[in-house]
């Protein structure tokens, strides 16, 4: 389909969109002087939502919890349009995250990120992620699980070390999925059409459906289709590659195009996937729920685009695409032991991700105008060469796999001294794999076994978590409650495999160490010619949370907290460099919660102070590898709010705010650096108001939101930062408009209306100064107009 016809559908849905919009949108204000019918709203007509949340693992009131919890519940989220991680942050303001692509998306807390490269042989992630009871974080990014039928988000901010442990060190998310229920046979349906500005067409269709098979077992059905339209050009462009010998002389070049490549729209997404779930009430007391989740997404180009070359432009020469799927299989028992709460959480992820990859910058910034690789021939002559093409591309696949059990157990919690205690058990396993290639690469250097493979990473990491935890709360009085928790861990990172270059080539450019010449034993991985790396690292430790609670009354509450997390150390990929240690954050904490008003605002806060000690930070090292090392400390010093106020029956308004400042005090042997972390923003905020009204008869609303950021760094070292500069501050609008008709529920929703260019994320392949870090800049969707029906049965 050519530019023009997609610029052409694009116009017709914005039309046929415009037109639902207006006609709803037209009736606002005299629905606004309308007396409405007591029955026409729900239970939260007039007051704010009570949310009940798991966070502490055990089910409570979100007012009732002491710590920083902010909850989006199935209504919430249904109302923000939101499918996936990218939707629902932005509404988390103390949550940022670093896309890259779908399926690879770092998440921060609370300004924790040192803008680390997040290398498969990096640090783990300092937020953990759950699907129900199952961590769902590997080491290059949480799942991207689509956002449907889903109960709630719960965003734990500061340190969860206590109850989950290693990747909770910044806070954690749960994304809670509607059980299987047995009181009667429903479901729904939902189909999508939108349009990118500057794209494509985009659709959806989601359904669900829950059917009880007796009285005591359901089953639950979810399946999902999505296409993701692209907005991102991939446009001709030429290259020429200067021929670098020792001695020089001076050569023509190879002048390269990208004719083959050229491609509009080409970062399209298409995502399927199904969830099936069964409840079984085993008896009065036990109930068992098995759940079983896939996905495949095939993604198409990447999400960045080269401002150099024009806006939502790149000029790039290789294929770059990846097909993501994963399994995920998980057991949740519950039942009791005499007055103990049990709960037994079992899972097992598979995940495949295979990814082809532009490298092309690096062989022209690195290797033609530094010299750094006169190799690029296919004779190996130096003196009369062969001249290729050195631009180079990749070629991976990651594998991973995941066991987690935990079980634990809780007293009643009436009582006013009650505890949980439990034990997990988590390993990990990454197969890594891969190469990287210059076509007519000469044969006497090329990876034994891989043609035109002129570097190989084949390698297995695994981690392995075990922990003994537990808490204790006592109620000293009515208000007055007090908790305690400690967590005992034992950490185990091990990574084995090869990486580097063929024999020949390294004597020949003087690296004989980094390759096959490092080389101790036979191949342990996949394709690998031998062993150069079989290193492996343990750790014991703890963490603690103490937590005092005041109750003023029913509605108000206020609390403190000391609290620690902290992530695994590991092996360095280069097995010269040492391991790095477990980095720990402490967190001093004082919130409130407060319900006024007559149950019509709810205003929930705290104010933080953290210590990051002796952090991992993860960069490019010698010969391009990365490497770990602990950077130092840093000091994180913020305050977070978030609100809902019903104004009337009819209106309502929500939203939160973090602002927060940060400082780096440096380390033994750390290089120049900033004075302030990184990656997350100094304030983020963003605010919700919706209108609820009558439109002939029929239940209709209109809504807006305001999401808000400030600038951000991206580097901590001084001369990258320097290079790669800074992420712009933006604003962003949404509108969405609808209304109910019996069963049928129709959405109109315009995202980005402004069109901003809002950058949250950049790359370089060449952070250094002859490049100019040549950036590429990751923008939020352009402006989207989409179109929702939807029928309930």
């Amino acid at each position: 389909m050519t530019k023009q016809l997609r610029q052409s559908n694009f116009r017709r849905v914005r039309l046929a969109s415009f037109l639902l919009a207006t006609t709803a949108l037209s009736s606002v204000m005299p629905a606004m002087a309308q007396d409405a019918k007591p029955d026409d709203k729900t239970e939260s007509k007039g007051t704010v939502e009570k949310i009940t949340v798991t966070a502490q693992k055990r089910q409570q009131q979100l007012q009732d919890v002491p710590v920083a919890v902010q909850a989006l519940t199935t209504k919430k989220l249904e109302e923000l349009q939101v499918s996936d991680l990218n939707d629902y942050s932005k509404h988390l303001p103390n949550v940022t995250i670093q896309p890259t692509s779908p399926g690879f998306v770092g998440v921060y807390m609370r300004g924790v990120a040192s803008g680390e490269n997040r290398n498969h042989s990096g640090p783990s992630p300092s937020v953990g992620m759950y699907l129900d009871e199952i961590p769902i974080t590997t080491i290059q990014g949480a799942l991207d699980v689509h956002v449907y039928d889903i109960s709630r988000v719960e965003a734990l901010a500061g340190p969860q070390g206590t109850l989950y442990g290693a990747n909770s060190q910044a806070g954690t998310i749960r994304i809670i999925t509607n059980r299987p229920d047995t009181a009667e046979t429903y479901g729904s349906v939902t189909f999508e059409v939108n349009a990118v500005e500057h794209g494509g067409i985009g659709t959806s269709a989601e359904g669900f459906v829950n059917v009880p098979l007796a009285d005591n077992a359901a089953v639950r059905l979810v399946g999902w289709s999505q296409h993701d339209a692209g907005y991102i050009d991939n446009v001709y462009g030429e290259r020429t590659y200067q021929e670098i010998w020792t001695p020089p002389f001076p050569g023509p070049g190879i002048v390269d195009n990208n004719l083959d490549r050229v491609q509009d729209d080409y970062n399209e997404v298409d995502t399927y996937g199904a969830r099936l779930a069964l409840r079984i009430d085993l008896n009065e007391n036990w109930t068992a729920t098995p759940m079983v989740m896939a996905q495949d997404q095939k993604t198409n180009g990447i999400f960045a685009f080269d401002p150099q070359n024009g806006d939502l432009q790149l000029t790039h020469w290789f294929p770059e695409n990846s097909h993501d799927r994963w399994v995920l299989a998980a057991l949740t028992v519950e039942g009791k032991i005499s007055n103990l709460d049990v709960t037994l959480a079992s899972g097992y992820l598979s995940r495949v991700v295979d990814v082809n990859s532009d490298y092309a910058d690096y062989g022209f910034f690195y290797d033609t105008l530094l010299g750094y690789g006169n190799y690029f021939n296919s004779n190996g002559d130096t003196v009369n060469p062969a001249v290729i093409n050195p631009a180079q591309y990749i070629q991976g696949r990651d594998g991973y796999s995941k066991i987690s059990q935990e079980i634990r157990f809780a007293s009643p919690a009436e009582q006013p001294l009650r505890f949980i205690a439990g034990l997990f058990y988590q390993r990990q396993e990454h197969d890594i794999f891969q190469r990287y290639l210059l076509d007519g690469f000469f044969d006497g250097w090329e990876i034994p076994g891989l043609n035109d493979t002129i570097w190989l990473t084949s390698q297995k990491r695994i981690d392995v978590d075990k922990a003994l935890f537990g808490e204790v709360a006592y109620d000293i009085s009515n208000q007055l409650s007090v908790t305690g928790g400690l967590r005992f861990f034992k950490s185990e990172n091990s990574l084995e495999g090869f990486f580097g270059f063929s024999e020949q080539f390294g004597i020949d450019y003087g690296v004989p160490s980094l390759g096959v010449g490092s080389c101790f034993g036979p191949s342990s991985t996949d394709r690998a010619p031998c062993t150069n790396l079989n290193k492996l690292t343990e750790e014991t430790g703890y963490t603690h949370r103490l937590n005092l609670a005041y109750k003023i009354d029913d509605s108000r509450m206020v609390y403190a907290t000391w609290s620690t997390g902290y992530r695994p150390g590991g092996v360095n990929r280069r097995g010269t460099l040492d391991p790095y240690d477990s980095d720990f954050l402490t967190n001093y904490e004082v919130g409130w919660k407060a319900t006024l008003a007559n149950n019509t605002i709810r205003f929930n806060g705290a104010v933080f102070w953290e210590e990051w000690e002796d952090f991992q930070f993860s960069f490019l090292g010698g010969q391009g590898l990365t490497q770990i090392q602990n950077a130092g400390a840093a000091t994180i010093k913020g305050i977070e709010a978030d609100f809902e106020w019903a104004l009337s029956d009819n209106f309502k308004l929500n939203g939160a705010a973090t602002l927060l400042t940060t400082e780096f005090s440096g380390g033994p042997g750390f290089p120049a650096a900033l004075s302030e972390l990184p990656v997350t923003p100094e304030f983020k905020a963003n605010v919700t108001a919706r209108y609820e009204y009558k439109l002939f008869g029929l239940d209709a609303y209109s809504q807006g939101t305001l999401v808000l950021s400030s600038d951000a760094g991206i580097e901590l070292r001084e001369t990258e930062a320097a290079i790669i500069g800074r992420l712009p501050s933006y604003e962003l609008i949404d509108l969405s408009s609808g209304f109910e008709a019996g069963t049928f529920k129709v959405d109109f929703y315009l995202s980005n209306i402004l069109d901003e260019r809002a950058i949250v994320g950049r790359s370089t392949e060449c952070a250094i100064t002859v490049c100019g870090g040549l950036p590429y800049d990751t923008p939020v969707q352009p402006r989207t107009m989409g179109l929702k029906v939807g029928k309930s049965f």
